[in-house]
């Protein structure tokens, strides 16, 4: 162990990579491996937005900006939050950022003291722990399950309520579960919030895919809810511009101001090419993403009654690109299922655990492959389970 690691800050605690990292290992040494694990979009980042960023490269558009972001982006923001989901803000109630990872950071540095719990939709997209953890804070999952379609309870979240409660970190729709948490939940969430005087923190990220007849509704446009909560949202996963990253965060004015120095301090700025892209996302057409929205539709439409004859079960992905699946009738736990499909057929996907679920028996499927790809990758998974079956 070396002396970095021995004088550790406590509050680096230990996340188990490992699995990961050991799927990644296997995968290296194989050939013609499909990826159905991932959450970065098979699609190229839209010609129109990447041509804007040439151009602002072209017009020596990169110094800084301010820390929160292009004045034209965060006007950008503000008319897309209210023309899509309803939302009322102001662009001084915006902060760009440096994908939601970093709203994420920055959020749990301004509002979670040491001792603060804070609960969080699970299974989960583990980030917001370790930004807990950061703070000092404790992490306290709030359980979905499968014959719910993972959508969230109203009565699980105010079982798991102390006097060390600061927030709910509301998802949906859900990574790893692609569940959409209907509105009449979401108006029981916000009247339980203002009940035990509970900030939110409401993770929209994938809010512009939710596949008919599921609907979104923006906890923040109900009465009370504005003042409490702060709304995450990004260009990641509608436009295909993860590694762009360019996320931002909603929040009444002065707690923006109160952060506007530390997200100065955490990265001072979005990258300024990344910012003109993105204006250009919102403002330019939105037919790509419209064509990308449908053919996600189509692979879900088509891979759910494919697992579903290949002995699955799972909950009915409302939104995202995921499908979160129940592989107990193979009588394997996750972790060796994954590690032997890939090892036997080279398809990589990914066990629950890595999104902090208890529940062995889970595994998260991306359908961001081309269609062929996808049904090229459930014949082979097909094939490794009928194998099993006929050895038992």
């Amino acid at each position: 162990m070396s002396l970095l690691v021995e004088r550790l800050a406590p509050r680096i605690t230990e996340e188990d990579g490992s699995f990961r990292t050991k799927m990644l290992g296997i995968a290296s040494g194989l050939t013609n491996v499909i990826a159905m694990g991932r959450g970065d979009p098979d699609f190229h980042t839209p010609a129109h937005i990447v041509d804007a960023a040439k151009a602002a490269l072209d017009a020596n558009q990169h110094h800084y900006t301010g820390p929160t972001g292009l004045p034209a982006l965060r006007q950008a923001i503000v008319a897309d939050l209210n023309g899509t989901y309803g939302l009322d803000y102001e662009a001084d109630e915006i902060v760009v950022t440096a994908g939601v990872q970093e709203s994420i950071m920055l959020t749990m540095l301004g509002l979670v003291a040491p001792g603060d719990e804070v609960l969080i939709t699970s299974p989960r997209f583990t980030t917001y722990d370790t930004a807990v953890h950061l703070c000092g804070g404790v992490p306290v999952p709030v359980p979905t399950y499968e014959k719910d379609d993972f959508a969230l309870d109203v009565a699980e979240i105010e079982a798991r309520i102390t006097p060390r409660t600061r927030m709910f970190v509301l998802v949906t729709p859900n990574n790893p579960t692609g569940a959409v948490t209907p509105p009449d939940m979401i108006r029981k969430i916000a009247d339980l919030a203002i009940k035990h005087d509970l900030i939110i923190v409401s993770d929209e990220i994938y809010a512009r895919m939710i596949y008919a007849p599921n609907e979104h509704l923006s906890i923040a446009t109900l009465p009370g809810m504005k003042e409490r909560t702060i709304t995450l949202n990004g260009f990641s996963k509608t436009y295909a511009m993860t590694g762009w990253r360019v996320g931002y965060l909603a929040a009444p004015k002065d707690f923006v101001v109160k952060m506007t120095e530390t997200r100065h301090s955490l990265s001072i700025n979005t990258c300024t090419v990344s910012q003109f892209a993105a204006l250009a996302a919102l403002t330019g057409p939105q037919e790509p993403i419209n064509e990308m929205l449908a053919e996600y539709q189509e692979r879900r439409d088509w891979l759910m009654p494919a697992l579903t004859e290949a002995g699955f079960t799972y909950g009915h992905p409302g939104g995202a690109f995921y499908i979160y699946v129940n592989i107990s009738s193979t009588g394997m736990n996750a972790p060796e299922f994954c590690e032997q499909l890939l090892r036997e057929t080279g398809v990589m996907v990914f066990p629950g655990a890595l999104f902090g679920d208890e529940n062995p028996y889970f595994i998260r499927i991306g359908y961001l492959q081309p269609l062929p790809v996808i049904k090229e990758a459930m014949a082979r998974i097909s094939a490794f389970v009928q194998k099993r079956k006929d050895a038992a």
